[in-house]
């Protein structure tokens, strides 16, 4: 299959379905039920199809696919890509697995693919269990990385914590606490400025307005209490600024999502992991979309994980898996139309 081959009007979402001892089989085959979501995009689904059937049994709905056992360009409903890589029965609910690890990864690098080739204009993955990646993947440390290396590009991607009243972007991710303010510098800061604007635009949004935080408590109180506002973030957001972007800080990291949450502001960009992620899961946990931003291709997923004690009870909810593929199909909309309108 080639993006020559793709004639719908729609955009192509390639759909991995992730670790299949938690609520992954559960949320994908709920997310191919709901109407608005089939509405929004077209799809290729990288899995097995006994897991799949797993999935939908629990989840008490009926699929209607076309099944093949490579990509080819959906007509009227989703492909599945029935890759036979995994027995249900031989993975345990609820428990980490070296064959769920392998699992999710070859459905991820399937979809991947796609993104790679220019057929997909977007990639979304049902929750993947990071320790499980692990097993599969030694020196596996998140899915920016991978996705960097399967996609094959060198560029400057991040993680965007997704509500639908704001987003949350950050400077650093998954580094220790004790090595985030050596990485606050003005370069790091601006470049999350300039990286969030342009992920915002690709979602639609014209001019984005974003809260920078504070590292520090009370944002430095004037230095009292540490420099790096002072002599990195707000030079950034001055530089920020000069280059167009609609950006205001460094506010206190106590009150800028009170901020956000009453409508100042489309985003808040924090300075390390838990800053952001505390205050999104409170405000949105079972709404809250990932976003890896930043590479040709939008790549989202639920921002949960995989609850492992929930899975096979059919309770998961699927209201963070819905907002992520029909973020996904907004972005891929963008993507295709620029596609579109360069092939022209």
């Amino acid at each position: 299959m080639t993006a020559a081959m793709q004639t719908s009007q729609k955009p192509l979402i390639a759909l991995a379905m992730g670790d299949p001892a938690g609520i992954s089989p559960e949320l994908a085959a709920k997310a191919l039920a709901l109407p608005e979501v089939r509405d929004a995009a077209d799809f290729i689904v990288f899995g097995d199809l006994r897991v799949l059937q797993q999935g939908a049994r629990v989840a008490g709905v009926d699929l209607d696919l076309d099944l093949a056992d490579a990509p080819r360009p959906p007509e009227g409903k989703p492909v599945f890509v029935d890759l036979k890589n995994l027995d249900p029965a031989s993975v345990a609910l609820g428990k980490v697995s070296l064959a769920g690890g392998e699992f999710a990864s070859q459905n991820f690098r399937a979809a991947l693919k796609l993104g790679r080739e220019g057929v997909a204009d977007a990639v979304a993955f049902t929750p993947f269990n990071k320790q499980a990646m692990r097993l599969a993947n030694p020196g596996y440390d998140d899915e920016i990385k991978f996705s960097a290396t399967e996609l094959g590009v060198d560029v400057v991607a991040s993680e965007f914590n997704v509500l639908p009243e704001f987003w949350n972007a950050r400077v650093t991710s998954h580094v220790p606490l004790s090595g985030v303010s050596e990485r606050i510098t003005k370069e790091a800061v601006l470049k999350g400025l300039i990286l969030t604007d342009a992920s915002l635009k690709a979602s639609g949004i014209a001019r984005p307005r974003i809260a920078v935080a504070g590292l520090n408590p009370h944002a430095g109180d004037g230095g009292n209490f540490g420099s790096e506002e002072i002599e990195q973030i707000e030079p950034a957001v001055r530089e920020g600024k000069a280059r167009g972007i609609a950006c205001e800080g460094p506010y206190p990291s106590d009150t800028v999502f009170v901020r956000a949450l009453a409508g100042h502001f489309d985003a808040v960009l924090t300075m390390y992991h838990d800053q952001g992620q505390i205050a999104m899961k409170l405000i949105g946990f079972d709404k809250g979309v990932t976003l890896l931003g930043g590479f040709p291709v939008p790549i989202c997923t639920p921002a949960h994980g995989t609850a492992y004690e929930i899975a096979g009870q059919g309770v998961a909810n699927i209201g963070a898996t819905r907002e992520a593929l029909l973020l996904a199909a907004r972005m891929g909309a963008t993507r295709k139309a620029a596609k579109d309108q360069k092939a022209a």
